[in-house]
């Protein structure tokens, strides 16, 4: 047995007291994370990066913003064979704490030239509706200082996103009537390749971007119009990111690391994010959040191939009822494995360990995706993701960062990037044929 000397004592013990002290009061100031989160998101916006309503709006209610009251909780509404309930309305996102909301205004890649143009418009102008129907909970931002502002208002942030390079027709004039129209990012591609750029979920044909491919980000640093890099592959990202002089986003992407889908983004990227200066906000779709769940879905979907791939294979092609049944029975003896808040925290940690936390955000998917991981399956969820990340130790400045802290420093930089080089130049007539040397009849 070790014995104290008496005259250290009662130094050591005033240690110990004054340490419980100290362990008290940082219990008593954050040990209620929920306080905590909430305080936290009274000062800064939580900011989530992608939420595609605006198309489920178009095809549940023909685009009429009338036909469907966000003032309710939009859960309950019966939603259509094989879909999911509505994830997303204003009581959700106010218990949310939603400060910005960049509205998704994805259109399929099958609409291609002028059709493209007409039905991105339309989704442009069904957030536009939403944000007039419901003026005391929405107000459209084309800024970050706007979106700092309409905060501190009380309202919801109202900002556009376009999810694919193919929305522009190969015409930087169409990019540029949409940044006047409101949109404040760009996806490069969706899930197929367009004229200039490559897609993650499709076979090379530019290996990253055209010399056209390069002037739309460009045009995109002269306008202020963020490049976002989901959706794109590797070759894209690095190709947009040696180009651009301004901070790039990933409005809805997660760690490769974690779960190997070309969706998500590698350690090599991150670490070259990092350097630009730029934002990956984690997704919550299932299978770019489990490893386990993307493969029971490779599974799922090759079983389904196995009953049913017309017009000529499967065990029961021609008999669509008894493939749905067997693929039911499938279902039944291999259950998907649950995903939850906890692995959509483990990405964003990963993204702030290997990137830096000032690079990491949220960008959910809300509203298109099937399936939302288990504690997170609405607006309102955000909170307690946040308090999640607080248990694990994260500090009230880091919790501001990824809720909404980094997109606006982003933000910010890219408009100071484009200020300076609209004094230094003005719109650019690129064309795709003058740049890439495709002839006029092979555009759409």
């Amino acid at each position: 047995m070790t014995t104290t000397p008496t005259h250290l004592k009662f130094p050591l013990l005033f240690a110990a007291i004054a340490a419980t002290f100290a362990m008290s009061a940082a219990f008593a100031a954050g040990g209620d994370v929920n306080a905590r989160v909430a305080r936290v998101l009274a000062q800064t916006p939580l900011i989530d990066g992608h939420n595609d309503l605006p198309w489920e709006i178009r095809t549940r209610f023909g685009g009429d913003v009338t036909k469907i009251d966000l003032a309710a909780d939009t859960s309950k509404l019966a939603a259509p064979e094989g879909e999911a309930k509505l994830m997303t309305d204003i009581p959700r996102m106010r218990a949310g704490h939603v400060g910005g909301q960049f509205w998704s205004v994805w259109i399929p890649v099958s609409l291609k030239g002028p059709e493209a143009v007409q039905v991105t418009l339309e989704q442009m102008d069904i957030v536009k509706a939403m944000t007039a129907r419901w003026p005391h909970d929405f107000a459209m931002a084309y800024s970050a200082a706007d979106i700092r502002r309409i905060h501190k208002e009380g309202k919801i942030a109202s900002l556009i996103g376009i999810e694919g390079g193919h929305q522009i027709n190969d015409s930087l004039a169409v990019l540029r009537e949409y940044y006047d129209a409101g949109a404040r990012y760009m996806t490069l591609a969706h899930s197929s390749n367009t004229d200039w750029s490559d897609s993650a979920t499709d076979a090379p044909a530019h290996h990253g971007l055209t010399p056209f491919g390069k002037e739309v980000v460009r045009e995109m640093n002269r306008l202020g119009m963020l490049v976002d890099l989901s959706h794109v592959s590797d070759e894209t990202m690095n190709a947009a990111l040696d180009v651009s002089q301004a901070p790039v986003i990933f409005s809805h992407s997660s760690a490769r690391a974690i779960d190997d889908h070309p969706r998500d983004v590698s350690d090599e990227m991150l670490h070259r994010v990092a350097r630009n200066g730029g934002v990956v906000m984690a997704n919550f779709a299932l299978d770019y959040v489990s490893d386990a769940h993307r493969r029971w879905s490779a599974d799922r979907s090759a079983e389904q191939a196995r009953y049913n791939s017309p017009p000529f294979g499967g065990l029961y092609i021609g008999n669509p009822a008894r493939a749905k049944a067997a693929l039911a029975e499938w279902e039944k003896a291999h259950p998907a494995p649950k995903v939850t808040l906890a692995e959509v925290a483990d990405h964003i940690e990963h993204i702030a360990k290997v990137a830096g936390v000032d690079h990491v955000g949220i960008g959910s998917d809300f509203d298109g995706i099937p399936e939302a991981p288990q504690g997170l399956d609405g607006v309102d969820k955000y909170p307690a993701l946040l308090a999640e990340l607080a248990r694990r130790g994260w500090s009230d400045v880091d919790l501001a960062k990824v809720a909404g802290g980094n997109l606006l420093r982003a933000m910010t930089q890219a408009e100071v990037v484009a200020a300076k080089l609209r004094a230094e130049r003005g719109p650019s007539a690129a064309t795709l044929e003058q740049l890439d040397g495709a002839r006029p009849q092979a555009r759409h």
